[in-house]
């Protein structure tokens, strides 16, 4: 997939997601196999670029591969300004937000509300592109509600006005992410307009990606929530969309390997104060599956110290992978009773 000058590696896309694709994110999924990883979401309100959590958004230090960053606004000027400063910081592509469906966002009139004024939704678009040299994107949803799915008008905005590649999320702002997202609309779009459509919602698995490809007849696919807790999903998808075989899940010791490089980046990151903090969320993602009782990850949540929570973590997965070991070779008849296990 081409968005201005760039050629993607692939065309799996991680979606932004405020307080989840920062650095240390961005660069896992990448490494796993992502064509594109966007940023956080970055106020274009001037008044909070000196704070600490912008300025980790706006932190591509290092960072392999194109630089994508997205913007949030609902004033013009502002957001033509957020698009120059982020440029001027080594942003190679901006993608503005019109799909997030967040009560504190939408009551700026910013995110997915501004679906429903198509008349300020050209004014950002032409601020922004005329404001900077490098490509310019959009992430939309279907619309504002069921009875005004517009996003086929927004996508023709888009066009018209020098967007270079569209992301449709397939629910409606009322949706927020309720239900099953749809996209008979998105298909629609990709139809209406001859610049790349990306499909987004609902991308779990291989096989509701070849899916949703096949239908949409999109020109890439975007991943948000599937990749929280599961970066290798980038790399099954893009085996199982070449090969049509599907790739052996992660190891156990493999998800150790990750995970724990995951929560030391973070610690290094953020700080060991606030990386303690932040690395919690990341943590019940990734054990979802095999903390099912919630008993790892509730004492792991009252850690407060970030060299205590590796140790743990450590701890955790040494303590599984002898279950793991013990229950493959009851799975052989290699044992028979749990008392054959005892060391």
């Amino acid at each position: 997939m081409q968005i201005g000058p760039y050629t993607l590696d692939n065309n799996l896309i991680l979606a932004p997601m405020a307080g989840v694709t920062d650095r240390p994110f961005r660069q896992l999924c990448k490494r796993l196999g992502a064509g594109l990883v966007v940023s956080e979401m970055l106020s274009s309100n001037p008044q909070v670029w000196q704070m600490d959590k912008s300025k980790h958004r706006m932190d591509h230090t290092g960072e392999e591969g194109i630089r994508a960053v997205q913007i949030a606004g609902a004033d013009p000027e502002l957001m033509a300004q957020a698009a120059q400063i982020n440029v001027s910081n080594g942003a190679q592509i901006v993608d503005i937000n019109m799909g997030c469906p967040a009560k504190k966002v939408n009551k700026k009139l910013a995110g997915s509300a501004l679906l429903q004024n198509p008349a300020l939704v050209e004014r950002i678009i032409k601020a922004v592109v005329n404001a900077v040299d490098v490509p310019v994107t959009l992430k939309i949803r279907t619309g504002w509600d069921i009875e005004n799915r517009n996003g086929i008008a927004i996508a023709k905005i888009a066009q018209d006005n020098g967007i270079q590649s569209l992301a449709v999320h397939g629910r409606t702002r009322a949706c927020m992410y309720k239900g099953d997202a749809e996209y008979d609309t998105i298909k629609a779009i990709k139809q209406a307009v001859s610049i790349p459509v990306v499909a987004n919602g609902d991308i779990t698995d291989v096989h509701k990606a070849k899916y949703v490809l096949e239908y949409t007849q999109a020109d890439a696919l975007m991943i948000g929530r599937g990749a929280q807790g599961n970066p290798w999903i980038f790399r099954e998808i893009l085996h199982y969309l070449q090969t049509g075989q599907m790739l052996a899940t992660p190891s156990i010791g493999e998800v150790s390997s990750i995970l724990l490089e995951h929560v030391a980046n973070v610690h290094q990151f953020y700080g060991e104060y606030s990386g303690a903090r932040i690395a919690r969320k990341h943590v019940g993602w990734y054990l979802a599956e095999h903390d099912k009782q919630r008993e790892f990850r509730a004492k792991f949540n009252a850690i407060e110290d970030a060299s205590e929570q590796l140790e743990a973590l450590n701890r955790y997965f040494e303590t599984l992978d002898k279950d793991s070991t013990y229950f493959d070779r009851l799975a052989d008849g290699s044992v028979t009773t749990l008392a054959s296990s005892v060391v």
